[in-house]
């Protein structure tokens, strides 16, 4: 399985003035925007740190996900949500020859979104190949789109690695518990055969 993001956060719903607000820095110099590639940089590191972690995509973006086997033909759990749409379903065999798929639909959850076959069953994979689902996932284009503790989250753990920049020692937590507080109830439990995956 391969999930690949096919678009970036564009920088124009990053909140860079807000997480200068946040950090209290300094305004009105000449130099003011000295520090906004930096400050990009953190809160992209922070919302890839936190969608890792809960498996919820913050800013609404494209991705592509290959699989090489369903894991239920009735019902395919996507790896990631919110889900909006899905683009397309792409059967690929050995030499790389795409088919479209039609007959599915796209079940939302705030979990587990899935792929569903429009009939019984999905459509069987190619032997040897795989299928590549696109999908558009994400709680909104915007930053105010984000829940408000997710928000919270990205701007404490982005602050947290500006300020501790400088730091490599080990005694520095990677993600502090007031950003575990507010991103637990958003992480996935997965369970598979009495354990958990």
């Amino acid at each position: 399985m391969m999930l690949v993001e096919e678009t970036t956060v564009p920088v124009s719903a990053l909140p860079v003035a807000q997480f200068k607000d946040h950090l209290r820095l300094g305004s009105g110099f000449s130099d003011d925007g000295i520090q906004d590639a930096m400050l990009e940089s953190y809160l992209r590191a922070s919302m890839a740190a936190i969608e890792a972690r809960t498996g919820k995509i913050l800013i609404e973006r494209e991705f592509s996900w290959t699989l090489t086997s369903w894991r239920d033909a009735r019902r395919q759990p996507l790896p990631i949500a919110p889900v909006n749409a899905i683009d397309c379903v792409t059967l690929l065999d050995m030499q790389g020859q795409e088919t479209a798929v039609e007959g599915w639909y796209l079940e939302p959850d705030t979990q587990r979104p899935s792929l569903q076959p429009a009939g019984t069953y999905l459509p069987a994979l190619p032997n040897g190949g795989s299928v590549r689902i696109g999908m558009l996932a994400g709680f909104g284009p915007e930053w105010s789109d984000l829940p408000a503790d997710l928000a919270q989250a990205v701007m404490l753990l982005a602050a947290h690695f500006y300020e501790y920049r400088h730091d490599v020692s080990r005694a520095t937590p990677a993600m502090p518990m007031g950003v575990l507080a507010l991103i637990e109830s958003y992480r996935t439990v997965r369970l598979f055969m009495g354990g958990r995956v």
